[in-house]
């Protein structure tokens, strides 16, 4: 049985996130299994790389987030009429902004179930962009706001077991299912770290930490130059190289200035995950990454399918990826216990061979095609289930 699906997001190509990576996977592998996907999203007037079956909804922008937009929700109810033609079997909601209330209203119009993917953790979250509310409040708020959304759903998805665990303690009892992103084959590519370093200028034997990413507060970037700064004291050469663009990057090369870090830190802002992405991956000695708030963690996963090594924190969602030795070092979140780790790793070329290749294997078992397979799985089962609510109803 083959599906039609609309998927409803608040973000998409050309902005580039975590949320745009999967929503763009999950089209792609749902369709190579025959299912019709067909998207709304803001319109950033410019197209992406890929338009069709997409319906880009006017949008102004977002106070503090220059780079997000919000969708006029009249706009999308104009288009009533053409939605209900198309006869949907199923709304696929990616976040929790519009884009939750639009599908919420719309799948109550149409008569279809309505899911969500629950892809960020509010909870960390919301405070570095609400500075002048006290954060435990706004932990309160965040909990809140995800109980009221997560129960008017008929199901929610969340990228990994931890974050299941967080939306029960929520008193989220909506039918919920771990379904994690996975990565695409065109991830195991080998890049080229060589020609990648002779265009931005980075000798070929400089010791090269990597953080690719959002450029936002709620990445913990901070830390990783607090770890740099200890980490230069045993490696004077070290490098540390933050591929990606958002909010924080102003903060953070403040930062790097008054830390004496400038000739340590290379910003390169974003890259064509097609063309140049594999290859800046190859291009490091060490991928670093401390992020709280990861639903999943797909950076991870991709720097590991290029052989590249990883020192990482595990929190939250990204324990549910990591599993020490197979490909990183976990570390605390502690400077010592960290940076330790960097350093004995940058001073072991074997030791980085080692676990590189035992990450790329590791990375084999993640893919994009196997969780679109559960993603339709629990399309139909929730549907299923909305027809026996149904049916209980009216019968006598």
């Amino acid at each position: 049985m083959t599906l039609k699906i609309l998927f409803i997001s608040d973000v998409y190509f050309p902005r580039i996130n975590g949320v745009s990576t999967s929503i763009e996977t999950f089209r792609r592998e749902l369709r190579q299994l025959g299912h019709t996907v067909h998207l709304i999203a803001p319109d950033y007037q410019k197209p992406s790389s890929d338009e069709s079956d997409i319906l880009r909804i006017p949008a102004r922008s977002v106070p503090r987030d220059p780079e997000d937009r919000f969708m006029r929700y009249g706009e999308v109810m104009r288009c009533l009429d053409q939605l209900r033609a198309e006869q949907y079997d199923i709304i696929h909601v990616q976040t929790p902004f519009v884009a939750h209330y639009l599908g919420v209203k719309l799948a109550k119009l149409l008569g279809i179930p309505c899911i969500e993917t629950y892809h960020t953790f509010f909870e960390e979250y919301l405070h570095h962009y609400i500075p002048f509310v006290p954060k435990s409040l706004m932990k309160l708020i965040a909990k809140r706001f995800s109980q009221h959304q997560g129960n008017s759903l008929d199901g929610m998805v969340v990228p990994s077991r931890p974050m299941l665990n967080v939306m029960k303690t929520y008193g989220v009892t909506t039918p919920t299912e771990v379904i994690a992103t996975g990565i695409e084959p065109h991830s195991f590519v080998p890049g080229d770290g060589v020609a990648f370093r002779d265009k931005y200028g980075i000798a070929q034997h400089r010791p090269m930490l990597l953080f690719v990413g959002r450029v936002a507060f709620e990445k913990n970037i901070d830390f990783l130059l607090d770890v740099l700064g200890l980490v230069k004291e045993s490696v004077p050469e070290v490098l540390f190289v933050i591929a990606g663009e958002g909010p924080a990057r102003k903060r953070l090369e403040h930062d790097v200035k008054t830390q004496g870090l400038s000739e340590h830190v290379k910003f390169i802002g974003y890259l064509d995950r097609k063309t140049e992405l594999n290859s800046c991956y190859r291009s490091a000695d060490i991928f670093i990454f401390a992020s709280r708030t990861e639903t999943q963690g797909l950076v991870l996963l991709e720097a590991m399918a290029q052989g590249v090594p990883l020192v990482s924190t595990a929190e939250l969602g990204t324990i549910d990826v990591l599993r020490d030795c197979e490909g990183v070092w976990v570390a605390r979140e502690e400077l010592a216990d960290f940076s330790e780790k960097v350093v004995r790793m940058l001073n072991d070329a074997a030791v980085r061979v080692q676990v590189g290749e035992a990450g790329r294997n590791y990375a084999h078992g993640w893919s994009a095609s196997q969780q679109a397979e559960k993603m339709a799985a629990f399309y139909r089962s929730v549907m299923d289930a909305k027809t026996v609510a149904e049916f209980s109803t009216v019968a006598p």
